[in-house]
């Protein structure tokens, strides 16, 4: 069963560091990911309920473990501090078809 990873970013206090961090997730394993949607480029969205959200990302892998792989990679842990030192973020994965 297909797996997603879903950003939701908010409280953006330092785009700079955003940018460092998209910088470094690139050099994660990507030959599994597959964007389904971003809000990167001008995708619209719209808040239905909840917080106040600058941008919302969902990535689409095989499997939950290859997700989970992704994320733990090396590459990965090198970039998430730069992604948590610059915005509040929830993160999500979940299962679902695909």
């Amino acid at each position: 069963m297909a797996a997603y990873v879903i950003f939701v970013r908010s409280n953006t206090r330092d785009a700079s560091g955003l940018e460092k961090y998209a910088a470094l997730a690139r050099q994660a394993p990507t030959e599994k990911i597959e964007l389904v949607a971003s809000t990167k480029g001008g995708g619209k969205f719209q808040v239905l309920e909840g917080p106040d959200t600058d941008a919302v990302v969902i990535l689409r892998f095989p499997e939950m473990s290859d997700a989970l792989e992704w994320y733990n990679s090396d590459a990965y842990q090198k970039a998430l501090p730069h992604r948590l030192a610059s915005a509040d973020f929830r993160s999500f994965l979940i299962e679902g078809p695909g």
